[in-house]
C-alpha cells in the first residue's frame, strides 16, 4: 500500500507543474487522497466488506468531490488533477499511468448487472468535463479532449474531441511518456464543418452572381 501510495505522489510530481514537494502533494491534493482511500476500499470491496466500502468512499466524495466505485480496477501512475466533480463508475477498468482532468465522468449506459462502464488503457490523458460512456474501450497513448462526449471505443494513440467524439488524429500523436493534454493544440471538428459549409455557401453565392449579370435587365422573374 505504501509503495503504490509512492507512485502515486511521484505520478503528481510529474504531471503537475505546480506541485513543489512530496509533502505537498500528500496533504493538499484531492485526487492522491482519493486513490489512496480507493486502494483500501478495492480491498474491502474484493473481501465482500461492501456496505463498509461503500460507506467510506461516501466519506471520501464529501472530503474530496470525488466518487469512485470501490469495484474500480486502477493501475499504477493513475492522477486525477484538480479531482472536483470526477465520477467513477463501478465496472470501469484503468490502465497504467492515466491522466484525468477535473469534472470527467466514467459512466454507465445500462441499468444491468454487467459490464457497463469504460476500459481506459494504458497513458491516455482525458481532459476536463470530459463525458465517456458504455463498455468502450479508449486505446493506449490516446487523448480525449475536454468536454467531449465519447460513446464509441476510440483506437490506441488516437485524439478524440467533440460532442459526440470524432477521433481528429491518428496515430501520429502518441503520448507515451508525454502526459499534457496541449488543449490549446487540439482541433475543432464542429468549426472546421461550419467553415467548410460558409466556403461552399460563397461560391454558391458567387456562381449566382455571375448567373445574374448575363440576366437581361427587362427579365421577370
Amino acid at each position: 500500500m505504501f509503495t503504490r501510495l509512492k507512485r502515486d505522489i511521484k505520478a503528481a510530481r510529474e504531471r503537475d507543474p505546480a506541485a513543489r514537494s512530496n509533502l505537498e502533494i500528500l496533504l493538499c491534493y484531492p485526487g492522491v487522497h482519493a486513490l489512496a482511500w480507493h486502494r483500501l476500499n478495492h480491498w474491502l470491496w474484493n473481501r465482500n466488506f461492501k456496505l463498509l466500502s461503500r460507506w467510506i468512499s461516501g466519506l471520501v466524495r464529501f472530503f474530496t468531490g470525488i466518487e469512485i466505485h470501490p469495484g474500480v480496477k486502477i493501475g499504477e501512475g493513475f492522477f486525477i488533477d484538480h479531482g472536483m466533480g470526477v465520477v467513477i463508475g463501478e465496472t470501469t477498468e484503468i490502465g497504467k499511468n492515466v491522466t484525468i482532468y477535473q469534472g470527467v465522468t466514467l459512466g454507465g449506459t445500462s441499468w444491468k448487472k454487467e459490464k457497463r462502464h469504460p476500459t481506459i488503457e494504458d497513458n491516455v490523458v482525458i481532459g476536463a468535463g470530459a463525458i465517456l460512456l458504455g463498455p468502450i474501450t479508449i486505446g493506449n497513448n490516446s487523448r480525449v479532449g475536454a468536454s467531449s462526449v465519447v460513446v464509441h471505443d476510440v483506437p490506441p494513440h488516437s485524439t478524440v474531441v467533440g460532442v459526440p467524439g470524432k477521433v481528429v488524429a491518428h496515430p501520429g500523436n502518441v503520448v507515451g511518456d508525454h502526459y499534457d493534454l496541449l488543449h490549446g493544440e487540439l482541433p475543432d471538428p464542429e468549426w472546421t464543418a461550419i467553415q467548410n459549409i460558409r466556403s461552399e455557401l460563397l461560391g454558391v453565392e458567387d456562381k449566382l452572381k455571375k448567373i445574374l449579370k448575363k440576366v437581361p435587365d427587362d427579365y421577370e422573374i
